[in-house]
């Protein structure tokens, strides 16, 4: 699913209308029947759990048929004066034609003011008779806490995507009374206060159960604190052009359960371990064995058919013990557990008959190790997933990753790109897509930005966001397993950035089937591979916060 900034989607909306004729009116109006009948939804579940005892039926809009106006639930629509407004102004009347009991809040401006597509669905809610409530002075804000006190849901269409900077005091308020009171919050397009392009939020922004989003996801709701505002992101079909919206030229994209279907290789019946591909993996030294196990384990749950691991002699005994389903060979040190020159033809001899090179885990500092670690990328003609140890033998030296003529995944957390790129951990954190896209594009590599959320960025520009994981996968070792998840599957055919985004999503997805919130070991990981690649085959329901609603 692509995904878009508020600029984007702002110019699919004006393309919508002067290309292909589609009048704004009737995407707004489409937008609030969409949220209207989202709100109704919730209210049915509320009566619902009200009306066990009694034999009262909800009828198709979430509204009781034989209750009273007290049991039927009060629907709050707080509006700022742009098209955000709109949309609440077009989801009150849609609301108040389904016999919903809805109150309708214009937050620090005047009717006066508003104008364009807003002030139609302004004038349809009127002729309906329902009351829109200026708020502009001290008095006018009693009325707002005594309504949101007693309402069911609480609609947000004060701001919308264009939301950037501080509030208002007007919307804070509105914001901050929200938060306190709302039993349930529905945002349109998205929670005031969250920026749609980056995810950063005031911190008064509204806390959502559910937003309802036109058309694409905005990045933001992707990203950290945004998504935590967010909620159950809805995204709604609201008749935007099929053709337009397959057209963009959106560079970035939502890694979702079809995608990874699409991508995932398949082995053929009559296959034998050869076929199913070989992964050839340096690391583990002394003390690190555990980062080794870890990635060659999951290589092999990924489907690999042959996984060796290469690791310093004095790691080999050690690495033997662990792992069963891994060949496991010693390399020549230059004094124990630390690799030199004499390790670097042995590396490249046995990566020339493989499928992928993964190199990197617990492989270690030493001065010569990482040396060797250079001499190694330097050579290598096979596909290479670079992580941990390997990373930070790239700092200061990035150069050389333009020079490989290897392909090659990169594999870092913020620490280890900060470390490559000389850039503060913060700023990573906050730009995350465009500083994986920038450096993609740079080292002619597929970046693989590992966090909330994990970005999968491609030398072309393409940029995939992840759309699975759970904060149980902050434990060590959880990168290790990732790189051999990669590895593995790229060894079974598929290109490094489609291992690279099938990659993610599975280790996020064997990540949340664990269903633990802390606790989980990393090598917990790679045994719920299976499970995350039989869902995705067989189409089952994902473990995501997105689902679509198409407009009825």
């Amino acid at each position: 699913m692509k995904l878009v900034t508020a600029q984007e989607m702002k110019d699919i909306d004006k393309l919508a209308t002067e290309k292909y004729g589609v009048p704004s009116i009737l995407l707004m109006d489409a937008a609030a029947k969409v949220v209207a009948d989202e709100v109704a939804s919730i209210l049915g579940e509320c009566l619902v759990a009200k009306s066990d005892d009694n034999e009262n039926t909800i009828n198709a809009f979430g509204c009781a048929d034989s209750v009273g106006d007290q049991q039927r639930g009060r629907v709050v629509v707080l509006c700022g004066g742009g098209n955000n407004g709109g949309d609440g102004f077009g989801t009150a009347r849609w609301l108040h034609s389904y016999g919903v009991r809805v109150k309708v809040f214009l937050i620090g401006t005047t009717s006066e003011k508003i104008s364009g597509d807003a002030a139609l669905e302004l004038a349809m809610l009127r002729t309906e008779g329902v009351a829109v409530n200026e708020v502009i002075k001290e008095e006018d804000w009693y009325s707002v806490e005594l309504a949101i006190e007693r309402a069911t849901v609480v609609v947000d269409a004060i701001l919308g995507t264009g939301f950037s900077g501080e509030l208002r005091p007007a919307a804070k308020r509105a914001c901050q009374l929200i938060n306190q009171l709302a039993e349930h919050v529905v945002a349109v397009d998205i929670p005031t206060g969250v920026n749609a392009d980056d995810g950063s939020s005031c911190s008064e922004a509204v806390k959502a159960e559910t937003t309802v989003t036109m058309a694409l996801p905005k990045i933001g709701m992707l990203l950290y604190p945004g998504k935590h505002h967010c909620g159950s992101v809805l995204v709604a079909n609201i008749g935007m052009p099929t053709k337009l919206v397959n057209e963009y030229a959106s560079q970035k994209y939502q890694i979702t359960e079809a995608m990874v279907q699409r991508l995932l290789p398949l082995r053929a019946e009559d296959a034998h371990k050869g076929d199913a591909g070989r992964v050839v993996i340096c690391a583990g030294s002394p003390g690190y064995t555990g980062a080794a196990a870890l990635c060659g384990n999951a290589a092999v749950k990924a489907g690999a058919g042959l996984v060796s691991l290469l690791t310093p002699l004095a790691s080999r005994e050690v690495l033997a013990v662990k792992l069963t389903e891994v060949m496991v060979h010693g390399l020549l040190e230059r004094m124990p557990g630390v690799l030199g020159s004499a390790a670097t033809n042995d590396v490249l001899t046995r990566a020339d008959v493989a499928d992928v090179l993964a190199i990197g885990p617990g492989l270690g500092l030493a001065d010569s190790t990482q040396q060797t670690i250079r001499d190694i990328l330097a050579k290598v003609q096979v596909p290479v997933v670079i992580d941990a140890d390997a990373l930070t033998a790239l700092k200061e030296h990035t150069e050389l990753l333009t020079k490989m003529v290897a392909p090659k995944v990169l594999t870092p957390h913020a620490g280890e790109m900060a470390r490559l790129t000389g850039l503060p951990v913060e700023t990573i954190n906050r730009q995350r897509l465009n500083i994986a896209q920038k450096y993609a594009k740079e080292w002619q590599a597929v970046v693989v930005l590992k966090g909330a959320p994990t970005v999968v960025a491609c030398p072309d520009g393409t940029v995939y966001v992840n759309s699975t994981g759970t904060k149980a996968l902050a434990t060590g070792g959880s990168g290790d397993v990732l790189t051999g998840i990669i590895a593995g599957l790229a060894a079974q055919g598929i290109s490094l950035a489609e291992a690279a985004v099938c990659g993610v999503y599975l280790h996020g997805l064997a990540g949340s089937l664990a269903c633990k919130d802390v606790g989980l070991g990393a090598d917990e990981i790679a045994y719920y591979l299976e499970d995350a690649r039989e869902i995705v085959k067989n189409e089952a329901a994902c473990v995501c916060s997105y689902r679509e609603i198409v407009l009825k």
